[in-house]
């Protein structure tokens, strides 16, 4: 335990976190005005490089899919996959994406049909509803899960073929070396953006927490009651994390299922069903035509924010969230081929988001357009009332808002809970049975930076947070292909195996 808590990595981003924390809590307008200030710089000058580094990502896992590498596998070459596809994809989709698709699978098509991201589109108008829905399925379709991929693929690859510790560092060791002070601070940036990227999904989940109370029982929409939400949830993922992985995480991953599917079906049968599968059919169709164009789309001829505050954000926040999404893939992929592996996490996941903003997104969409409803509006203005906006027009609106909440809920404590375990792992040199006392630590830190977000500037303070931690990060996972690609190329082929026993 002592030894664990002296940790080179544990000290330096444990240091800078709580300096962060205190900083914010003491001047949460000054550490928003910093955000601000570094937010506008990082998107100004470099939302060029998230782009073309997202997309670079897409190409080379799709090149390394149907390549000969694609047979290895990652494990030794005789294993088998740990866990049934099905049961594979259910974990991807719990750690991957779950509560931020909860959040923006109403408000992101809605947020697109008020204010479009087309300077000469009307909006709120069927084109503008159709662009709503295209746009909402590229921002998590394949460019969001090849960041996770990539990270996912090479950590596992060096645990279960090559038997090394899952450590960012380890893994860019054929590139830079095994220089310790270069290990400890690839190790602690890792780190950092890890728990930027989670105190946002925090965030984003507490923010929807309180608009759903707000909308059910009228509790206000408040900071104060974000805060007590925060604290609340720490206690619940904490004594999740008491109990230990197979325990905790496993029965709120089979209930966040359970919910998922629930709502899913009744929102798709209740909801307008003709219209839902003809949007999606639709929007699948404009994701696949639009995909080079929206992947490397900027606007400086003509100025304006919005891609920033979507497209160059979302890039952000999931490559500062990768480090652990990856580190979640990895451990759930033992013994399946790089090429499953790859077109696995590349297709599924990105297709079950879709439907569920087709289902979602659609149904409030049709709403606006058809019966003259104002859920666009009411999104605008507070954006985080959207899913219950949404079931205000369906029946049973109370038990949905209810259960939704519940799910808000519980993909919270699941991913936090895990957050809480890989972190540790991350800062005791990847460690398989981290001390409680460093979850604890890092379980606090977490929800402490969420509260110090939300109270310097709610939504527009978490998107600051995930893009400016996740710049640097951005730099790693390049060096992670890089790393990648001369591994992979001294690997003997599963043919070229046969042969030789022969």
């Amino acid at each position: 335990m002592k030894d664990q808590l002296k940790n080179p990595v544990f000290l330096i981003s444990a240091t800078a976190i709580t300096v962060l924390v205190i900083v914010g809590a003491i001047n949460p307008e000054g550490f928003g005005t910093v955000a601000g200030a570094l937010f506008e710089f990082t998107t100004v000058n470099f939302g060029w490089f998230y782009l073309i580094s997202v997309f670079g990502f897409v190409i080379f896992l799709a090149a390394l899919g149907l390549s000969k590498y694609g047979k290895i596998k990652i494990g030794p070459q005789d294993s088998k996959p740990e866990f049934p596809f099905f049961t594979w994809i259910g974990m991807l989709f719990s750690a991957g994406f779950g509560v931020g698709l909860v959040f923006w699978g109403v408000a992101e098509p809605m947020s697109h049909f008020f204010e479009t991201p087309f300077s000469d589109l009307e909006a709120q108008t069927e084109d503008a509803a159709r662009v709503a829905m295209g746009y909402s399925f590229f921002h998590w379709g394949i460019n969001q899960w090849s960041v996770f991929a990539i990270v996912g693929l090479l950590i596992g690859f060096l645990q279960f073929r090559k038997e090394k510790n899952g450590l960012v560092s380890t893994a860019l060791e054929p590139v830079l070396g095994k220089s310790k002070p270069v290990k400890y601070t690839i190790d602690s940036l890792a780190v950092i953006a890890t728990v930027m990227g989670i105190a946002t999904s925090l965030g984003l989940g507490i923010l929807q927490m309180n608009g759903g109370l707000n909308a059910v029982f009228g509790i206000p929409n408040s900071t104060s009651i974000q805060l007590i939400i925060t604290g609340v949830l720490l206690v619940l993922y904490l004594t999740s994390s008491s109990t230990g992985l197979e325990k905790g995480i496993k029965w709120l991953s089979n209930l966040n299922l359970a919910l998922c599917l629930v709502l899913l079906l009744f929102v798709f049968f209740a909801g307008p069903t003709v219209f839902i599968l003809n949007s999606f059919t639709l929007g699948i169709g404009d994701y696949i035509s639009n995909f080079v164009g929206y992947s490397l789309r900027l606007t400086p001829y003509e100025g304006g924010s919005w891609l920033r505050d979507w497209t160059i954000f979302y890039w952000a926040w999931v490559i500062a969230w990768s480090p652990f999404v990856g580190a979640f893939v990895a451990r759930v992929s033992r013994g399946r081929t790089i090429r499953e592996f790859i077109f696995g996490v590349l297709v599924v996941p990105p297709l079950i988001a879709c439907l569920w903003i087709a289902v979602f997104g659609g149904t409030a969409l049709n709403s606006d357009l058809n019966n003259g409803t104002q859920i666009a509006e009411a999104v605008n203005n507070d954006i985080t009332v959207a899913l219950f906006e949404a079931y205000e027009y369906l029946p049973l609106t109370g038990i949905l808002s209810f259960l939704s909440i519940l799910l808000i809920a519980t993909f919270l404590i699941t991913s936090a809970d895990s957050a809480t375990y890989i972190l540790a792992s991350m800062t005791t040199n990847g460690s398989l049975t981290p001390a409680l006392a460093i979850k604890v630590i890092w379980g606090v830190l977490m929800a402490a930076i969420a509260g110090v977000l939300l109270v310097a500037g709610g939504l527009d303070a978490l998107q600051t947070a995930s893009l400016v931690s996740a710049l640097p990060f951005t730099v790693i996972i390049i060096l992670f292909v890089y790393a990648f690609t001369k591994m992979i190329r001294k690997e003997p082929l599963p043919e070229r195996r046969k042969k030789n026993k022969e």
